[in-house]
């Protein structure tokens, strides 16, 4: 593979420990210890801040080096069950559950970490239930415990702030409230017991707490305890909440997530590749989609997870053409409600560079496929919806007019093809004519003809004829060895390397070429693979698509997800935690299969 395109400054290395990662769309939890099942950290989005708001036992909890912010502690006839020295064995339900089961003696431990989801179970939350089971002659004694300490607080669009107030931990009833010291606060966290607990405070000054149940078991007998987790704006908030997850009761909440997830599930028929889809499909579907703690509205961001160089910042390319297009696969209602969310703010200005998460312009930069991805992802979701009344209303209406006259303006004088400011990796165009970015505008004049008013129809320049122009403007070389160039300025002046984002690959998804077209097929030969995941994904519509999904399925990547940067083996070497990019992988993956007939 061959190194290309261009990254943030900052190395953005993996986390160092496998991290078991769960969550709903309020709550995230990026950081479950898989040594002892400790959470180290928790994450909310706020569309006032702008930003995620994110707790944590230690400022260095993503290495995993500190207190944890909740660690369960079980001792067993007053001695203490060290699961660390133990061993825990994990798994993960439905993709997305961790699960865990240790054993000391003769009492067998299991752990289940779960953010609530689905209808009636959606919220701010998370629950830990650990289950024991006595399987020895004698009768055994249990106390059952949640501690931890709330030691860290930040804010973090791309890099994190420090909260300069100090961390409390106070007690309201049986449950700890954990927020900081100033008012007014952006979030607070509530913690308790599904039944009678012994709740204590620190006393060294620290924001500490212990939440422990008494159990008995005789021989033979099985008991669940289960902790409950919510979130807040304020204190009073998430002391509600905790008290509504109580009272629906562990179970319930369990049994609704359970159903909802497996109504996500794809398949393909194949174990493995299905692994690979659904746990790739599930990050994105959560981990790039996010409802604010302060509004409860939705929100596309470009990754959750804390050791991501992108943040929550988003492109709407990466939001309308990688993200949404996986969320459609498992719940199209969502898909189109996203749509509508990206067009309210984001497509008052489409493709004019990256976006803060509620809509502000964080970093100014024109794209091409940016302002074309609003027709887009209105084409493909009509397509493999069949609703197309999404086009009426009203939003989507007004955004796909503004997009049009962003792309008319980039028109060239005398050919029907259209100028770039940036490539879709954020570097400045050396050329500004892109193949990619064309192929796509193509794409979306098709749709824009059938969708804008009849007047405004006709103003729409013919996708036929950029289809055209493509073939005439962007080869190199001669008969039989042509193949297409990446950029060009229509003087005379072609550029040959690709960019990996926007890579001269993905022309047959925008119809511009057929994959088996001798032109392409040369094209992708040329290329070849890449150290850039991206451009791996890509790969599955050229002419080694079989090995490329072979090479996919079998692929480590960060610990099973998405990483920008990869080994030969696929194993992740640099900025990992990319939901959106793990939307574009396992939606490409799933059509591979299901549309080009690609096996594994």
């Amino acid at each position: 593979m061959t190194p290309s395109g261009t990254l943030p400054p900052d190395e953005a290395p993996l986390p160092t420990l496998p991290w078991q990662i769960t969550g709903n769309h309020w709550l995230a939890l990026p950081c479950i210890h898989p040594t002892d099942g400790a959470v180290h950290a928790v994450g909310l989005v706020h569309r006032g801040a702008r930003a995620a708001v994110e707790f944590a036992g230690s400022a260095e909890f993503t290495a995993g080096t500190g207190p944890a912010l909740a660690r369960p502690v079980v001792h067993l006839d007053g001695r203490p069950v060290e699961l660390a020295r133990r061993g825990v064995a994990w798994e993960r339900a439905l993709h997305w559950l961790p699960t865990f089961t240790s054993q000391t003696e003769d009492l067998v431990i299991r752990g289940t970490v779960f953010a609530p989801f689905g209808r009636d179970a959606d919220m701010a939350g998370a629950v830990y239930v650990l289950g024991f089971e006595n399987r020895g002659p004698a009768t055994r004694h249990l106390d059952v415990g949640l501690e931890g300490v709330l030691g860290h607080r930040q804010l973090r669009v791309r890099t994190p702030r420090t909260a300069d107030d100090a961390h409390r931990a106070t007690r309201q009833g049986d449950a700890v409230l954990l927020d900081g010291a100033a008012a007014p606060g952006l979030a607070a966290l509530a913690i308790a017991a599904d039944g009678d607990a012994e709740v204590r405070l620190a006393k060294d000054g620290t924001a500490g707490y212990a939440i422990t149940r008494v159990v008995t078991l005789k021989p033979g007998e099985r008991a669940e305890v289960a902790f409950y987790l919510a979130a807040g704006p304020e204190r009073d908030g998430a002391h509600a909440t905790v008290g509504v997850m109580r009272r629906r009761g562990w179970r319930a909440l369990l049994q609704a997530t359970r159903e909802a997830l497996r109504a996500l599930e794809q398949g393909t028929g194949h174990d493995s590749l299905d692994a690979l889809i659904n746990r790739n499909l599930l990050f994105a579907y959560f981990f790039a989609v996010a409802r604010g703690l302060d509004d409860a509205q939705y929100y596309l961001v470009r990754s959750r997870a804390p050791w991501c160089a992108w943040g929550v910042t988003v492109r709407d390319w990466e939001a309308l053409a990688w993200t949404v297009p996986a969320v459609q696969l498992a719940d199209p209602p969502l898909a189109r409600e996203l749509i509508l969310r990206a067009c309210e703010l984001h497509g008052y200005e489409p493709g004019q560079g990256v976006h803060y998460l509620d809509g502000t312009l964080f970093e100014p930069g024109f794209t091409l496929e940016g302002a074309a991805s609003y027709a887009v992802a209105a084409e493909r979701y009509i397509r493999e919806t069949g609703d197309d009344r999404i086009v009426e209303e009203p939003i989507l209406a007004d955004t796909l007019y503004l997009s049009h006259d962003d792309l008319a303006a980039r028109r060239h004088e005398q050919h029907p093809l259209y100028a770039t400011e940036v490539t879709l990796d954020g570097a400045p165009a050396a050329l500004p004519f892109t193949v990619h970015g064309n192929a796509v505008v193509a794409f979306a004049l098709d749709a824009l003809g059938r969708t804008l008013d009849e007047e405004a129809a006709k103003e729409v320049q013919d996708p036929t004829a950029v289809k055209a122009a493509l073939r005439r403007h962007f080869a190199s070389g001669t008969d039989n060895k042509a193949t297409y160039v990446a950029a060009t300025d229509l003087a005379g002046g072609k550029a040959l390397t690709d960019d990996p984002v926007g890579s001269a690959l993905w022309l047959p998804l925008w119809e511009a070429v057929d994959r088996n077209d001798s032109f392409y097929r040369r094209t992708a030969k040329r290329i070849g693979g890449s150290d850039r995941l991206v451009v791996q994904v890509a790969r599955l519509f050229g002419p080694d698509a079989t090995e490329v999904l072979e090479w996919l399925r079998r692929a480590p990547l960060a610990h099973g997800l998405a990483a920008e940067v990869v080994d030969e083996e696929g194993r992740g070497v640099s900025h990992g935690g990319d939901a959106s990019l793990s939307g574009l992988l396992a939606y490409t993956a799933w059509y591979a299969v299901h549309a080009l007939g690609v096996r594994a």
